[in-house]
């Protein structure tokens, strides 16, 4: 059996004789642990023929992109499965990381720009430029389900190329700012324009990726954020020093540079993203495309036989009002939205604010900037290893706690510190306290494994991120003016967030153990006939099918 298949059951005649879906996943989890996931099996989803033909009228009907390639008895041995999944990494993970870097850069350029007296200059204060990051996370948020909808329908190597220059352009606008509502405006669009990025992307990289492979792939991924963060801050500290270059503040010069930095890289994705699998064939990338027939028959097989759903629609099919209305209503899925919106508030007010609180306790603009490192490269060794742990152990919700658990101590010490205290050991507390686990790789593959269907995962996607920006949006108000440097009522506010965090991972953990048995139970209570006359006949989808199991 393919090591992905967790927590689904397989439904070839002998098996539907004897394990349940729940025995299945702690029999993959094995496997996978075990190191046997790569290379083709007998015993996979599609070995029943009556399943495999099933599933071949699906494939049919929505028009999927790769039906062609779909081969039941098509072979494969490990070692060409490792290298095809390294040329992926390759191909696909490696531009998805760099597009994600351009995305942040100007997500948190500005938090280096006002520690270069920018606010002072266009005539604002703190207070001005939370309701500026109000704005923009709203906006991020509003357009993170429309812009869902439209890549779905146009493709994502269409529309995120398009968004990626739009937003370069408008980022670049911010070195010409002169006013409180010119900042806004501006914050506004660069919102719209951005917020449907990171559904939309990792929506593109399940075309690619098996289940089990995502959540460490977007754990790299989410190492854009540390690399942006310490690239950004020599790029700041050496930008922002060219202060009266054409009478212009080194702020003004960080956003025209950085802008034109990542509309190069939004140009050249319109030629590095294929839209699928058996669809690289493109005069940019080539002729003959990025694989040969034996790899493209691998590399969509090896997906259906993790996942069969991944084919149930087109990828230019778009996700109608009944769709959207339906994936919606998934009310098993809402405890992991609720997760996105509380898990991220704790380390957010103190990221956005590190350079300008340096600032105030005493440090200069060039070591404030370069203070920021230290914490963003142990960022990414935590995010590293949080995430290559919870898939070698196959836990999820536990393991993510730590991120909150970790956070604690740090946040408390800050609250308890005395004013007079040294400048140094209060950096240390910030520092301790930004390098935590960071848990969003785990979380988003979790989202879109507990999807179970593409129209669904379209959805969630853009759901669960939309839950995560109204977090944002919550944490962007915690630190106010007249709190500051020391933000002392701030941090008692993310103190109680943090232990609600806590335990919110395990009551998640609690719930969806709890739905796996009330299935267990309806699926135990059927015959073997039943089992398989409900695998060819069902109506349900996704999540909420008998033999779909929750991951937690």
């Amino acid at each position: 059996m393919s090591g992905d298949l967790k927590e689904k059951v397989e439904v070839s005649g002998a098996d539907l004789q004897t394990p349940t879906p729940a025995d299945r996943s702690v029999s993959s989890s094995k496997e996978a642990a075990d190191g046997k996931e790569y290379g083709s099996t007998e015993d996979h989803i599609f070995a029943d023929a009556a399943v495999a033909a099933h599933w071949r009228g699906v494939y049919e009907r929505a028009r999927y992109e790769n039906r062609h390639r779909f081969d039941p008895a098509y072979k494969w041995t490990a070692d060409e499965e490792r290298r095809l999944v390294r040329k992926i990494d390759a191909r696909i993970m490696v531009w998805a990381w760099l597009m994600f870097c351009a995305l942040d850069m100007h997500r948190r350029n500005i938090n280096r720009a006002i520690s270069d007296n920018m606010l002072a200059e266009i005539g604002m204060n703190t207070n001005d430029y939370n309701y500026g990051q109000t704005i923009f996370l709203a906006c991020f948020l509003a357009a993170e389900l429309p812009s869902g909808l439209v890549s779905k329908k146009l493709g994502a190597d269409v529309w995120i190329p398009t968004l990626m220059v739009s937003w370069s352009i408008t980022a670049m606008s911010q070195a010409f700012l002169h006013s409180r509502a010119g900042f806004y405006a501006i914050k506004a669009l660069l919102g719209l324009l951005m917020g449907g990025f990171i559904p939309d992307i990792v929506l593109w990289l399940t075309y690619f990726y098996k289940s089990r492979e995502l959540p460490l792939r977007l754990a790299w991924f989410w190492t854009a954020l540390s690399t942006v963060n310490i690239v950004g801050s020599l790029l700041a500290a050496g930008i922002l020093q060219m202060r009266g270059i054409n009478g212009w503040g080194g702020w003004r010069w960080l956003f025209l540079i950085e802008g034109l930095i990542t509309t190069c890289i939004g140009v050249f994705s319109w030629g590095l993203m294929p839209p699928g699998p058996t669809q690289t064939r493109h005069w940019f990338r080539g002729k003959n495309g990025w694989f040969t027939d034996h790899e493209e028959f691998i590399l969509v097989n090896r997906l259906l036989r993790d996942d069969p759903s991944k084919g149930d629609m087109n990828n230019r099919q778009g996700v109608g009002p009944s769709l959207l209305f339906k994936a919606v209503k998934d009310w098993e899925m809402w405890p992991l939205y609720i997760i996105g919106l509380t898990t991220y508030i704790p380390p957010s007010p103190p990221n956005n604010y590190l350079s300008y609180i340096l600032r105030r306790i005493g440090f200069s603009v060039f070591n404030a900037n370069l203070l920021a490192i230290p914490s963003q490269f142990l960022f990414a060794v935590n995010l590293i290893v949080v995430t290559w742990i919870s898939r070698r152990v196959g836990e999820r919700s536990i393991i993510s706690s730590s991120s909150n658990i970790w956070i604690f101590p740090w946040l408390l010490a800050l609250v308890l510190l005395p004013d007079n205290a040294s400048s140094w050991v209060r950096y240390a507390m910030l520092t301790g306290l930004l390098s935590y686990p960071y848990c969003h790789a785990i979380l988003v593959a979790w989202n879109a494994k507990n999807s179970n269907a593409v129209r669904t995962r379209a959805v969630s996607a853009a759901l669960y991120n939309m839950f995560v920006q109204s977090g944002n949006i919550i944490a962007s108000n915690i630190y106010r003016d007249d709190d500051q440097p020391l933000y002392r009522r701030g941090n008692k506010i993310l103190l109680g967030i943090t232990v609600f965090n806590i335990f919110l991972f395990y009551f998640v953990k609690a719930f969806y153990i709890w739905r796996n048995k009330v299935r267990d139970g309806k699926w135990n209570a059927l015959t073997p006939e039943e089992r398989e006359s409900y695998v060819l006949t069902t109506k349900d989808e996704g999540m909420q099918r008998l033999d779909f199991r929750f991951a937690h």
